[in-house]
């Protein structure tokens, strides 16, 4: 079979070979020759940004004699304002690569990288995904994700599923009658493996459970399922492990990066410290030392087009005590800053502590299909949710004792039964939502 995908991407201008060279000799480092390889890249780049990117260089200002901890720290707020006035010298849209962020952080906006550092980001992903006997020219992919609405959009899109080998089921609605025709397609072709956001692929397993089917029965070609851009709960991957009977894999990314964190054969969610340099951050930009949690902060070592230098991606995060320099691993993800509730004592906790707390209790009958938790007050929440029959006082009870254990007493929950949950454009669900 030809190689469909390198071919694609080297017709894009993308230098693929030279990418998978360089990849090969940095993983190959020792780790003497690892900690040199990443102070020198840690410098070019800044070097490079300096005086070629005047977006950047304005940003740091005139400071002579810079340490790194003075860079300054990134963020999106920072990127918000035309392309244009962020690339660096000698880049313009005819000889880069463009994209936008999901907005899944609440603040979109256009990046850039230059073909070879996004010929990196794909060698990097070709060489986790190979780690699982997945390979993207000839791996037939089943994909959970979002897909443009517009005839144009929708046409190219699946044009590239094509091109790309995959096939694409769209998860803007996930009820029983779409799940069971996805499952008819399980049984017709010869998937390898299944990628694509946590919350759908979690609500197929739910309706296999449902059904007493066993996917890896009736696709046995499947190797593999990599679930990415939401939080994967110990509960949800247990039931994908058990309806899917293949391993299930946990991948942390960030469009206008790379794939940031990706589980191994060991189970341990290891970083990317090839072609990013990721860093834990207290709330004064001071650098925590491993086992402590705070904010994740990402320089792209090898983007030229764009600066990504100290970038605080909204994410908050642990990196394991058993971490290096060259295999740094990611104990924790929490979830993103702008997901935290301000209760009324003035305690703040992250969304995802609700949703711990409401999903232990209606995950015990399998009646709760999904939900959502939104703050619209500082001591009231609502909780919309999918599911086959209401939830009964007891359960709502329940609930309400676990969040004043969890939490503090005195908060207010209004419950409201959907058949279907908003989901963002990109097709995502957000889980918990301050409107404060």
């Amino acid at each position: 079979m030809i190689s469909i995908f390198d071919i694609s991407l080297k017709l894009n201008g993308f230098p693929i070979k030279k990418a998978k060279a360089e990849l090969n000799e940095i993983v190959n480092l020792s780790q003497e020759e690892y900690a040199v390889f990443l102070e020198n890249k840690k410098e070019e780049i800044v070097d490079f940004h300096l005086q070629n990117n005047s977006f950047y260089a304005n940003l740091v200002g005139n400071k002579t004699d810079l340490k790194w901890e003075d860079l300054p720290i990134l963020n999106k707020q920072n990127l918000q304002k035309p392309l244009e006035e962020r690339l660096s010298k000698g880049y313009s849209r005819k000889n880069i690569y463009v994209n936008k962020t999901s907005g899944s952080s609440g603040t979109p906006f256009v990046f850039a990288k230059d073909k070879y550092c996004h010929a990196l980001t794909w060698t990097s992903i070709f060489m986790r995904f190979g780690w699982y006997k997945i390979d993207f020219n000839h791996s037939y992919q089943a994909r959970f994700y979002g897909i443009p609405m517009d005839f144009i959009g929708y046409k190219k899109e699946r044009f590239k599923d094509f091109l790309t080998h995959r096939f694409r089921f769209p998860v803007f609605d996930l009820s029983d009658e779409i799940l069971e025709q996805f499952l008819q397609k399980f049984k017709t072709k010869k998937f390898d493996y299944i990628n694509g956001y946590t919350s759908s692929i979690v609500l197929f397993a739910k309706y296999l459970e449902q059904k007493n089917i066993l996917l890896n029965e009736i696709c046995p070609t499947l190797k593999a399922c990599f679930v990415t851009s939401e939080m994967l709960f110990q509960s949800d991957k247990k039931l994908l492990e058990k309806q899917f009977g293949i391993p299930i894999i946990n991948e942390y990314g960030a469009s206008e990066l790379d794939l940031i964190a990706f589980e191994n054969p060991n189970g341990e969610w290891q970083i990317n410290a090839e072609t990013l340099f990721v860093e834990i951050l207290d709330e004064n930009n001071k650098v925590l030392p491993y086992g402590e949690e705070g904010q994740i902060v990402i320089t792209s070592l090898f983007n030229k087009a764009h600066p990504f230098i100290r970038y605080e991606i909204g994410d908050i995060g642990i990196l394991d005590e058993k971490s290096t320099p060259q295999k740094p691993i990611l104990k924790k993800l929490i979830g993103r800053t702008n997901d935290i509730a301000i209760l009324p004592s003035g305690k703040k906790s992250p969304g995802l502590t609700f949703y711990y707390v409401t999903k232990s209790i209606v995950e015990d009958d399998g009646n709760v299909k999904e939900f959502i938790i939104k703050q619209t007050q500082l001591d009231r929440f609502e909780i919309e949710y999918v599911s086959d029959k209401a939830l009964d006082n007891g359960q709502i009870q329940k609930i309400e004792k676990a969040i004043s254990l969890y939490l503090e007493s005195n908060l207010n929950f209004s419950f409201t039964r959907k058949t279907v949950l908003e989901r963002s454009k990109s097709g995502k669900l957000k889980q918990f939502k301050s409107y404060l």
